[in-house]
């Protein structure tokens, strides 16, 4: 029987590793911390309360095609919608507010924007679950949709500053530098607007969702369809170098780059190693979960009902934070992502204490304490809110470097996201899973299509693991 091991237990290397046991290969998962999930995790931060350690809500997974070729529900897996995806408040008190339907969003809108933001969604949501069997896959592949693949292309491309020129009224040029922001790329920048057009268009198809119970139930649901295939996931095994790894037909890493260069070492080609160590990382995270009496007090009423509420201000604002941070100068003011999970999914609350979730955008490596400067954000838009916290959680880019080795310097997207390393991750190749080194592979976020819980980098790194065998396999 053909045999394989996936070093690591992050969504992509569960998914990674589905897909091969579905096939009838024998795997086997190592992950060295003691717990599985990656980016996946929820646990009680604050005493009582569920928080997600990380990745928290789901537009891109819950339309994963990988995902949805599975039965996952089957294994615990919901997902919850809150009633508004997403809220942008500004000073005035109005707000840019993002509901699961194009409709419902443009008629929140001025007339004018409204029309717009219909003409820029509409057609990619229509089409959007074709749109992501192209998208979630490498840049050296034949599209099985070329034309809708033709016509979001251009529009990709282009910076966010063009997009958000689209729309007049700052409410609908700030709801949507919020989703771009997502990118930790500054505005003015090629391709900057791909990731915001992207969600914002699995939104309005999917929603944003949260898994009941947390993010844990992602990673949770992979591993017991895993284990169902014949697979199985070994904890608290730490794999430095290749010393270190069993014999196996297929090794695939859902690690970074520069750890999968670490480990092979001078088993890697000369120019692999090479492009593994100067892979580039993004701007880092720094994040706070609160444990809040009576939930966050909104000025705009909408915030109060919104899974996701995006602070950063009216967009020249947002701009010049991300201008900042991507530079490596850490701004007064910094754009903070609120998750307010509990109200999709209230198991994670106790009475009417709730989980806060959220994290400011910061410098590479920053190692100052934003604890404050986030606190201000969420007082700005939220007067009182201080006086409801009862207890918090910190972590700073070293300590998420340290909770996940694969998010270097705090780097939670796993990689700056330039116009190049959006379309060739983690090096220029053909196949960017393979190292170079036969029948090894890398199939972390660091590979197409990017970040996120959908699993696709993991799927499609099988896929190419299986061709390395000359084996056909199912589609996704």
């Amino acid at each position: 029987m053909t045999t394989a091991v996936v070093v690591g237990s992050g969504p992509n290397g569960l998914a990674a590793a589905v897909f091969l046991a579905r096939e009838g290969v024998e795997v086997t998962v190592l992950e060295a911390a003691d717990t599985i999930g990656g980016g996946t995790r929820t646990s009680e931060l604050t005493p009582g309360l569920l928080h997600d350690h990380c990745s928290a809500t789901h537009p891109m997974a819950v339309g994963s095609p990988f995902l949805r070729s599975l039965d996952l529900g089957r294994h615990g897996l919901t997902w919850c919608l809150p009633e508004i995806d997403c809220v942008h408040p500004l000073d005035s008190g109005e707000a840019g507010v993002l509901h699961r339907s194009v409709e419902e969003t443009a008629e929140g809108l001025p007339e004018g924007d409204g029309r717009r933001w219909r003409r820029t969604f509409g057609p990619l949501v229509d089409g959007y679950d074709a749109l992501a069997e192209d998208l979630m896959r490498p840049l050296a592949h034949v599209p099985r949709h070329p034309v809708r693949l033709a016509a979001f292309g251009p529009q990709a491309l282009l910076p966010t500053a063009a997009v958000a020129r689209r729309w007049r009224s700052e409410s609908a040029r700030a709801l949507f530098a919020g989703v771009a922001a997502h990118a930790f790329r500054p505005f003015d920048r090629p391709a900057s607007a791909a990731i915001g057009l992207t969600i914002i268009a699995a939104g309005h198809r999917h929603g944003w969702p949260v898994a009941a119970g947390g993010s844990r139930a992602i990673s949770d649901a992979l591993a017991a369809q895993l284990t169902e295939f014949g697979g199985r996931v070994e904890t608290g095994t730490r794999v430095l170098s290749r010393a270190d790894l069993p014999p196996a037909d297929l090794t695939l890493f859902d690690v970074a780059p520069g750890t999968v260069a670490d480990i092979l070492g001078d088993l890697l080609p000369v120019r692999v190693a090479r492009a593994y160590r100067r892979y580039r990382q993004g701007p880092g995270a720094f994040k706070v979960d609160f444990a809040v009496q009576g939930g966050v007090p909104w000025t705009n009423q909408a915030a109060r009902r919104a899974g996701t509420v995006h602070l950063g201000g009216p967009y020249a604002e947002v701009a010049a934070t991300e201008r900042a941070v991507h530079a490596g100068r850490m701004p007064r003011r910094p754009f903070v992502l609120v998750g307010q999970q509990y109200l999709a999914d209230p198991r994670r609350s106790k009475g009417d204490l709730h989980p806060v979730w959220t994290y400011a955008h910061v410098p590479h490596g920053y190692d100052g304490d934003a604890t404050e400067a986030i606190v201000a954000q969420i007082e700005r838009f939220a007067p009182g809110f201080r006086e409801r916290v009862l207890d918090m959680a910190v972590r700073p880019p070293a300590a998420f470097e340290e909770y996940n080795p694969n998010y270097v310097g705090g780097d939670i997207v796993a990689g700056a996201n330039t116009a190049f390393q959006l379309v060739m991750r983690p090096r220029a190749a053909l196949d960017p899973y393979s190292t170079g080194v036969p029948g090894m592979f890398i199939c972390s976020a660091a590979t197409p299509p990017g970040a996120g819980a959908h699993g696709m980098c993991g799927a499609n790194a099988a896929a190419s693991a299986l061709r390395h065998l000359g084996r056909r396999h199912g589609k996704t």
